[in-house]
C-alpha cells in the first residue's frame, strides 16, 4: 500500500491526501445524526463551541503558518498578514452589507433572513478557510517534484494528517450551528461536509502550480483568518450570548478554543 502510494504522480498523491481531509470534515459534520432533537441550551453551547474552534483555527491553522511561510519566502510577514487579515474581514463585511441591502428589497420576514445570513456567512468562512489548507497540502506534495528544501513525502503526509484531524471539529462547527438555525439533519450534514470539498480541488491546484501558489499562500491563509474572525465576532458569539446562561456559553467557547488549540499544537 505504501509502495503503491509512493509510486503515484505527485498531483494524484495530493488529490488522495485532500480527499482524506475532506472525509474527516464529513465525519465531523456527521455528529448531527446522533441527536434527534437538541434543546436551545445545547445548541447555544455548540454555537459557542464553534466560535472557540474558529478563533483557535484562525491563529494556529492560518495566521501562524502564514507568518512562518512569509518569513521563509523572505517576505515582510507583518505586512502580508495585515493585508490578508483585513482583506478577509472586509470581504465578509461587504457581503454582510450587500445581503442587508437585498434583504430590504425583497422585504421578507426579518428573523428568517437573519438565520439565513448567519448560515451563509458560516458556510462561506469555513469554506474559505479550507481553500488555503488544501493548497498547502497540494504545495507540500507538488514540492516533491521540484526538490524544494524540506520537501519529503513523510512531511507532506504528516501535514495532510494534521489538517485532516483538525477538520473534524471544523465539520462539527458548521453542521451543528446550521442544525440550530432550523435546517434538517441531512441538510446540516450536507453543507457541513460541503465546506471541505474545496480541499481536493485546491489541493490539485496547489500541486500543479506549486511555485506560484507558494507565494500567494501567506496572503490566502491570513485572508481566511480575517473572514473567520469576522463571523465569530459578528454572528456566533453574539447569538450564543442570547442564552440566559451567558457565563456557561462563554465556557463552551473556551472549551472549543482549547480543543482546537491542542489539536493544532499537538499535530504541528
Amino acid at each position: 500500500m505504501i509502495e503503491w502510494f509512493t509510486n503515484l504522480d505527485h498531483y494524484i498523491q495530493a488529490l488522495l491526501a485532500t480527499i482524506f481531509t475532506w472525509f474527516i470534515t464529513a465525519l465531523g459534520a456527521c455528529i448531527v445524526f446522533f441527536f434527534k432533537k437538541i434543546n436551545k441550551n445545547v445548541m447555544d453551547a455548540m454555537l459557542g463551541f464553534a466560535a472557540g474552534v474558529m478563533i483557535a483555527a484562525s491563529f494556529w491553522s492560518l495566521l501562524s503558518p502564514a507568518i512562518d511561510m512569509a518569513n521563509s519566502l523572505h517576505m515582510c510577514a507583518w505586512v502580508v498578514i495585515l493585508i490578508g487579515f483585513i482583506g478577509g474581514g472586509l470581504l465578509l463585511f461587504s457581503g454582510d452589507k450587500i445581503y442587508d441591502y437585498f434583504e430590504k428589497k425583497v422585504k421578507k420576514k426579518r428573523e428568517n433572513n437573519k438565520s439565513l445570513k448567519r448560515c451563509l456567512m458560516l458556510i462561506f468562512s469555513i469554506t474559505l478557510h479550507n481553500i488555503p489548507e488544501g493548497l498547502a497540502v497540494g504545495v507540500a506534495f507538488g514540492s516533491l517534484a521540484y526538490g524544494l528544501d524540506g520537501a519529503t513525502l513523510a512531511s507532506a503526509c504528516m501535514l495532510a494528517l494534521g489538517i485532516g484531524l483538525q477538520n473534524f471539529p471544523e465539520g462539527t462547527a458548521v453542521s451543528v450551528p446550521l442544525r440550530r438555525e432550523g435546517l434538517s439533519r441531512r441538510k446540516a450534514f450536507f453543507y457541513g461536509q460541503l465546506s471541505g470539498i474545496v480541499e481536493p480541488i485546491s489541493g490539485i491546484i496547489g500541486a500543479l502550480l506549486v511555485i506560484k501558489v507558494r507565494f500567494l499562500l501567506p496572503y490566502l491563509l491570513a485572508f481566511a483568518a480575517g473572514a473567520m474572525i469576522y463571523v465569530v465576532v459578528a454572528e456566533l458569539i453574539p447569538e450564543s450570548q442570547t442564552n440566559k446562561k451567558k457565563d456557561l456559553m462563554a465556557l463552551f467557547t473556551l472549551i472549543g478554543f482549547a480543543i482546537m488549540m491542542i489539536m493544532d499544537v499537538a499535530l504541528g
